[in-house]
């Protein structure tokens, strides 16, 4: 038996069948364990099973057809007076070797971003990849990398071994000529997959994690990286410019705007009240849920002092966040801008003199400063917020001996707040401040300075959640000693949930995000039940502050906008969703629209046809990239 193994991969041919082969069995078992992970409670049906496993094949099967290229186009052209030389099989170990553990890495990877984010790999590791440093740095803190390496490379040892290569057979080796043959049709049939599959044609269940199970992790990362950039007219549904705009303007004028021209979008916001000229502290929390706190439910008092600082506050209880991931709230926050597909404005060329909150309150005679516990570069970050208004302060801001604990992603989010303090402390006296501060230490691995809160370091997502409402807390409190605290109007708000994984491809409450206005002098505390967008915290908090102000925004103030015209924006990187009333539209690659009708719990249990629906989440979005692609937003 070992000796047929071996014999198999003497022939050139079987030497690539091979590698496929294990690259099948190995993605079968991948997918075998993360059915397991995934378990009972995520609505997977024997035929969405059978489905994912079907479709998988299928798909593991066309990633072998990309794995093999490099390996083929060698075995093509090595010359046979090579091939037959006796020492060629420790090619073939060694080419055999790094490709299998290759595929044991892939599959480690899968399990460890599945662990994070409950999909195979997507956007996000496209992203991640970028930043090397701090991805690999936050494994190492994560998990035992250690021990992870040394399994992955014992079991690619292993593989090798049992199906190492016996020696050429000279007697059975092609002749270059029909080797070429072989190669033709091979590079032939790449090049089909290549234009006729794409990775949304395993997406055959309404439940995301069959759509997700079916997969292969590999090819995904691949298509991912295709297509981190969506051309909108394109992919998407749309209809003319000009029919465009005029649906777009009815959709964006307020009671308290009159538009500058026209056919644009620019509009002067005129406020009927005296401004006020108050300090602004925007602090925009890590993966933050709504339901991680008590006033949406939670009983595990994990944000206790969020918790007592609700009743004092305006808590906007009906916010959804635009996206799954930082750059994408820091977006929506400070460009009041829908989320376009692939990449966030942060991170995308000719993202310079936007629009901006920071833009407002510069020409109101504040200083903008954009304040991080990371450093800066990450992301894009520094460059898009000092390009867009803001003084940007990261982490090289502090001293030594002013960081108490510091993992891959930043300094201790209580650290964080002392360099806050300090730029306040330093400019509240010459001139008002706005300072948006971006908080990092609910992010894994979920580590934080010992004995601040009664949950151990590097154990939970609660703990992490825990302690940064703890330093948030500090924060407030030490800001209360300061001459600037009573003419201060403090934000607290996520950047996005904590996890925005679910049965279905957008699950809206996987989206539902907290926040808190709190100045207890200037705003009266209580509830805003409204539905609402992350975009539209800008033009709200602007409006709380009585400011007449020209405006390229695509939210609105909440509170002057009439009922029944509220909506949000909830996104992937390819899906774009536009939640009105109790529908969801999600406007998708390849032109597709698809309508839903919600439960209670924001469920899709039906599909409807709205056209009015339609109408108006093509409108907001074709708009959005229109603007910035054609420097409208400038």
């Amino acid at each position: 038996m070992n000796s047929a193994l071996k014999k198999i991969t003497a022939h050139r041919l079987q030497f690539v069948v091979l590698l496929a082969l294990l690259l099948v069995l190995i993605s079968t078992l991948t997918r075998i364990a993360l059915v397991f992970k995934s378990g009972f409670d995520v609505g997977l049906t024997f035929l969405n099973v059978m489905g994912a496993f079907g479709l998988g094949l299928l798909f593991d099967l066309f990633n072998a057809a990309y794995f093999c290229i490099p390996v083929s186009i060698y075995l093509w052209l090595v010359p046979r007076s090579l091939y037959r030389k006796s020492w060629h099989r420790f090619v073939l170990y060694t080419l055999l070797f790094t490709c299998v553990s290759i595929l044991v890495f892939n599959a480690a990877a899968e399990w460890l971003f599945w662990d994070e984010f409950n999909t195979r790999f997507n956007f996000i590791a496209v992203d991640y990849l970028v930043y090397t440093t701090e991805v690999i740095g936050n494994i190492r803190q994560s998990y035992p990398i250690g021990w992870i390496l040394t399994a992955v490379f014992s079991v690619a040892i292993a593989i090798t071994y049992f199906f190492k290569p016996a020696s050429p057979v000279s007697a059975t080796d092609f002749s270059f000529a029909k080797r070429t043959r072989y190669f033709g049709g091979y590079a032939l049939v790449v090049v089909l997959i290549f234009f006729g599959v794409t990775s949304r044609q395993h997406h055959f269940s309404s439940n995301a994690y069959a759509n997700e199970l079916a997969g292969n992790g590999m090819y995904e990362l691949f298509a991912a990286y295709r297509n981190n950039e969506l051309n909108y007219d394109q992919f998407y549904k749309h209809t003319g410019n000009a029919k465009n705009f005029e649906v777009f303007r009815k959709l964006i004028k307020t009671r308290d705007a009159e538009f500058t021209d026209s056919t644009g979008i620019e509009r002067t916001i005129r406020a009927a009240a005296p401004e006020k000229r108050l300090h602004v502290v925007l602090i925009s929390v890590e993966s933050f849920s709504a339901d991680f706190m008590n006033l949406f439910g939670n009983q595990e008092n994990i944000t206790p002092f969020l918790d007592s600082l609700a009743p004092h506050s305006l808590a906007f209880t009906n916010l959804y966040a635009t996206g799954t991931r930082t750059v994408r709230g820091l977006e929506a926050l400070s460009i009041a801008l829908p989320p376009t597909p692939g990449q966030s404005i942060v991170r995308r060329p000719e993202n310079e003199n936007l629009f901006s909150l920071a833009t407002v309150f510069n020409a109101k005679g504040y200083r903008s400063k954009f304040i991080y516990g990371g450093y800066g570069y990450f992301d894009n970050m520094s460059y898009f917020f000092k390009n867009n208004g803001y003084q940007t302060i990261d982490r090289t801001a502090l001293r030594t001996e002013e960081i108490d604990y510091e993992n891959i992603w930043g300094v201790a989010d209580e650290n964080l707040f002392t360099l806050a303090l300090r730029e306040l402390d330093a400019d509240t006296e010459r001139q008002p401040v706005f300072a948006h501060i971006m908080t990092t230490s609910n992010h894994r691995p979920f580590t934080y300075p010992d004995g601040r809160i009664d949950i151990p370091s590097h154990t939970s997502r609660q703990g992490a959640v825990k302690y940064t409402d703890y330093a948030i807390g500090k924060f407030i409190r030490e800001a209360s000693t300061r001459p600037w605290f009573q003419s201060t109007l403090f934000v607290i708000v996520a950047d996005h949930c904590a996890s925005s994984a679910g049965k279905t491809e957008l699950p809206v409450a996987k989206y539902h995000i907290p926040m808190l206005i709190y100045a207890p002098s200037y705003i009266q505390p209580g509830v805003m039940p409204r539905l609402m967008s992350q975009i539209d915290v800008a033009p709200t908090l602007l409006g709380l502050l009585n400011f007449s102000y020209t405006s390229k925004f695509f939210g609105y103030d909440i509170f002057q906008l009439e009922p029944g015209r509220e909506r949000a924006f909830i996104s992937t990187y390819q899906a774009l969703g536009y939640l009105k009333g109790s529908n969801l539209a999600i406007l998708s690659p390849r032109q597709k629209v698809e309508m839903f009708a919600l439960d209670e719990k924001l469920n899709p249990y039906k599909k409807v046809n709205i056209d009015t629906l339609e109408s108006e989440a093509v409108a907001w979005y074709q708009t959005a990239s229109y603007a910035f692609k054609h420097k409208l937003l400038r």
